[in-house]
């Protein structure tokens, strides 16, 4: 009898300490950027405990492990764990470790490497999710009235659709007016936003890379007069895991990624921005320190897609709300830079507008251009008509949605398609663009 009560105390004193362990764990994990030998994974904590990462190549028993690290308050209890030990073109499973207790889903927990393609074969296919304006309900803070987010079963609907990796593309969530003034407000909205219970299967197992807007930066139309610009930067980097940041030195997100053939440039719209209002003087938008950095980087970059991400809509003539003709004297310098320079397979993708559209710009002497804008996520939608003459017909979506991009082809005939689904998943619709297209 009495060692029957020790064995059930032993096993409810470890049941309780896995629970406890089980409990503490706020957000995450989160699978960052992928390399070919080195993948991020994110996680946070609710107050301060040690954690770590154990992963292996699936199917194989070789376990690794990554550092272990103590989260804390400077750091919103966040840590980011890397995988150092990783193979090209591998597909692993991993698990994770509060305080040393391993924890446990109900959904897979997974990441890969990337291929070591070059000069061996074609670029392998791959698929990423896109969207953007991802609002999160939280009516102790919210305006009164209808609430202006939901639709959280959206995000099963992209892990349904097992992209490679999302690429976040700007109001990834909104700071409220008790928010942008402080630490502690930016802080409570991300970890109050990362914290959605829909999320966490999509960060378990799907790369996740994101650019910034407005109102995951500061004050609705922010830009680089506000005040506490330099806290949203560090907890913007502190929650995503990019695996660069800050390319111009000079302040702001800015940033780059490739993905098998195709690169991606991650570019701020607010840290160098001139305010909307602003009439005398030249207006900026990126910036003359931030386009000469993307100049740089296009001219040096031999992809054969190069999608230049930016939080509000590039190629949209219409002179309203956030779109970058606003700014038409940096703007046309930016195009004209593309067309002389011989840039080829530059496409724009933008969110922001709360609805989808594609764009298009013939060129005399050269390939049409295209921006891609994919809103929103869990926003409210806006339906106002707008004079866009460069909208591809059949492109407007006024609706919940976000989009699948799919890279596939030979080398000499690499395609892209582009496909728009509904909250529920539902086909809307698609377009296919071809790089031998795009010189």
């Amino acid at each position: 009898m009495r060692n029957t009560f020790l064995i059930a105390l032993l096993f409810f004193i470890h049941s309780h300490s896995i629970f406890s362990q089980q409990n503490l764990l706020q957000s995450g994990p989160m699978v960052g950027y992928s390399e070919m030998k080195e993948v991020i994974l994110w996680v946070q904590t609710k107050s301060s405990a040690k954690v770590k990462i154990a992963y292996w190549i699936k199917n194989s028993q070789a376990k690794f492990y990554t550092e272990e690290v103590l989260t804390s308050k400077s750091h919103t209890y966040s840590a980011k764990l890397i995988a150092d030990k990783v193979l090209p073109g591998k597909k692993y499973d991993y698990e994770i470790y509060i305080n040393g207790k391993l924890l446990h889903f109900n959904y897979p927990l997974e990441f890969q490497s990337q291929f070591l393609f070059q000069h061996r074969t074609s670029a392998p296919d791959f698929s990423f999710a896109t969207g953007s304006c991802a609002y999160v309900n939280d009516s102790i803070n919210d305006r009164p009235g209808k609430p202006f987010g939901g639709g959280y079963e959206i995000f099963s609907s992209i892990l349904n659709k097992k992209p490679d990796f999302m690429l976040w593309l700007g109001d990834n969530l909104y700071l409220r007016e008790p928010d942008w003034n402080t630490r502690t407000g930016i802080e409570y909205r991300y970890t109050h936003t990362r914290s959605l219970p829909e999320l966490q299967p999509l960060f378990g197992s799907v790369h996740h890379y994101a650019i910034l807007d407005d109102h995951d930066y500061g004050p609705n139309d922010g830009d680089r007069s506000f005040w506490n610009k330099n806290v949203s930067m560090e907890i913007f980097n502190n929650f995503w895991c990019n695996p660069n940041t800050n390319l111009t030195g000079k302040g702001g997100i800015t940033g780059t990624f490739q993905w098998n053939d195709a690169q991606f440039f991650l570019m701020d719209n607010r840290w160098f921005r001139s305010p909307n209002d602003r009439s005398v003087g030249r207006k900026e938008y990126l910036g003359d320190t931030q386009i000469e950095w993307l100049k740089d980087a296009l001219s040096f970059s031999k992809a054969p897609f190069k999608f230049i991400c930016i939080g509000g809509p590039v190629l949209n003539p219409v002179k309203a709300k956030e779109n970058y003709s606003n700014y038409s004297e940096e703007r046309d310098s930016l195009l004209k830079f593309i067309e002389e320079e011989k840039i080829t397979g530059v496409i724009f993708l933008s969110g922001d507008r709360h609805f989808t559209e594609i764009t298009k710009l013939p060129r005399e002497k050269s390939y049409p251009l295209f921006d891609i804008t994919v809103s929103p996520l869990l926003s409210r939608v806006y339906n106002g008509e707008e004079a866009n003459n460069l909208r591809e017909p059949g492109t407007r979506v006024g609706e919940k949605n976000f989009g699948i991009f799919k890279i596939d082809g030979e080398t000499s005939n690499r395609k892209l398609n582009i496909t728009i689904f509904n909250s529920k998943g539902e086909f809307i619709w698609t377009r296919n663009i071809f790089a031998k297209d795009l010189k």
